[in-house]
């Protein structure tokens, strides 16, 4: 597997990260403290990058979870590697993933989540892929939308290579 072309650059991300933060900090203002739960491992530098941006009070918690091993397709199961370290119960949370294709991970998620009577519960995606979904979703907050091809760089990954790369790239 080899890097085919760079999708989105620096600039494209940051402009994307910038439009997203503006969004947050319209919707959240006034708001005592938002849960920011970034789900690990692929989300991290998008979440670190946002969190500096946004103008309300933030926590910031984690999942794991996983449905791809090493293939560039989607099990289709998902599996929780790693749990919430503090209750979420009455507060306000903003689920952060890096993306969204099939969305059945980020469904599971929020599902999960969500009975466990969070006050609010809302989905920050970086890139959606609407035409690979596979389920009724609904990502209030969305970066950029992007052309059904297996993507890394900027904290995505193949076989846990490429999430250094500055820039996200079509993997082929």
């Amino acid at each position: 597997m080899e890097i085919k072309q760079i999708l989105l650059d620096e600039n494209e991300i940051s402009n994307a990260i910038e439009k997203i933060a503006s969004e947050l900090n319209g919707f959240y203002s006034g708001y005592q403290e938002v849960v920011l739960v970034s789900i690990l491992k692929g989300s991290i530098v998008f979440t670190s990058d946002l969190m500096r941006k946004l103008k309300f009070p933030v926590g910031l918690d984690f999942m794991a979870a996983s449905s791809y091993g090493d293939s560039t397709r989607t099990s289709g199961v998902v599996k929780i590697n790693k749990d919430l370290d503090q209750p979420i119960a009455g507060k306000n949370v903003l689920l952060i993933e890096d993306i969204v294709d099939t969305g059945l991970t980020i469904s599971y998620i929020r599902n999960l989540l969500a009975s466990r009577s969070p006050k609010t519960l809302k989905i920050c995606a970086f890139l959606d892929k609407p035409t690979r979904r596979q389920t009724e979703l609904t990502i209030d907050f969305t970066g950029v939308r992007i052309p059904d091809k297996f993507v890394v760089g900027y904290g995505l990954d193949w076989n846990e290579k490429y999430r250094n790369l500055p820039y996200v790239a079509v993997l082929g």
